[in-house]
């Protein structure tokens, strides 16, 4: 069921009233606990995602979700449990295809159209409430219920425990595919995992973000992150630092103005992401690192720590 924000209490300036107002509500402790989950696993899974750039793979990825999650809906089903099958299926396609999915826009584009295609032709069959179909797209975080936030924390902690198992190797073909693929790390495999644990990233978020913004919360606090440093555990703790940041300020935005939560967290990663880009103090950062950097010349020989 939709819960529409509405301005109970007017804007205090004191935090910790505005905070307790905020709290006060179940719904509202409900989704700042997705959302902040959510908001961690996207900050690490997302650095991956730049840093293999297949921002647009990860794109066509959430987005293929979508006729999972609506044909779900159809038969009865969690929305998320159609999702999870949806794109994991998919991201193990993905996965395997490796280092040549980078080079197959047009065919990943073509199947992204169908796709969504096919995800529009169950909504249009789908006779139950229409905002559960919308919901799909651009997420419904303050209607979260508590099954919802333990479904969303389960499949992040999958995805976290597994990007986590990887970590050096994958950080390792992720710089340099070929030289990794040389020192016999296996490339082919983790490529796989690395798609099954962003389509749990995935099936999780869209709840929060739904799946057509998915991609913002995905690749933006990354991207930025990007630039801010090159050391890798620096990037991902500032990654999933700003995520969380702008699902909290954009919920917090969001109970006092009649309009989307989703709208305020694109919003506020997208200024910030202009910010970081135009700043000539940002610009120096990116060169360098704000945080330091590793040698590139090390890409050949061993992996980053």
């Amino acid at each position: 069921m939709a819960v529409h924000l509405a301005v109970v209490a007017g804007f205090s300036w004191n935090p910790l009233s505005d905070a307790s107002a905020i709290l006060s509500w179940q719904f509202m402790r409900s989704a700042y606990e997705a959302g902040t989950v959510v908001a961690l696993v996207s900050g690490v899974v997302g650095y991956f995602v730049v840093l293999r750039r297949t921002a647009f793979a990860a794109h066509a990825l959430s987005d293929m979700g979508f006729p999972g999650a609506a044909g779900a809906a159809l038969i009865g089903v969690n929305p998320v449990v159609g999702m999870l099958v949806f794109t994991l299926t998919v991201g193990a396609v993905m996965g395997m295809l490796g280092e040549r999915v980078r080079g197959r826009d047009t065919v990943v584009g073509i199947v992204l159209a169908f796709s969504l295609a096919l995800g529009y032709l169950f909504s249009s069959l789908y006779t139950g409430n229409s905002t559960e179909a919308f919901a799909l797209l651009f997420g419904q975080i303050t209607g979260v219920t508590t099954w919802d936030v333990t479904v969303t924390v389960a499949a992040s902690a999958i995805a976290l425990g597994a990007v986590a198992v990887m970590y050096r190797p994958l950080l390792f073909a992720s710089v340099d595919e070929v030289v990794a693929e040389a020192r016999r790390v296996p490339v082919r495999l983790l490529s796989v995992g690395f798609m099954l644990a962003l389509a749990l990233a995935v099936s999780a978020a869209v709840q929060v973000i739904g799946v057509l913004l998915i991609f913002a919360l995905l690749v933006t606090p990354a991207a930025i992150a990007e630039r801010l440093t090159r050391r890798p555990g620096a990037a991902i703790a500032c990654a999933s630092g700003l995520a969380v940041l702008f699902v909290w300020v954009g919920l917090a935005i969001a109970y006092y103005q009649p309009y989307p939560p989703s709208f305020f967290i694109v919003g506020l990663a997208f200024v910030t992401y202009v910010v970081v880009r135009v700043a000539p103090g940002a610009r120096a950062w990116s060169r360098r690192g704000l945080m330091g950097s590793w040698d590139t010349s090390t890409r050949s020989t061993s992996p980053p720590r």
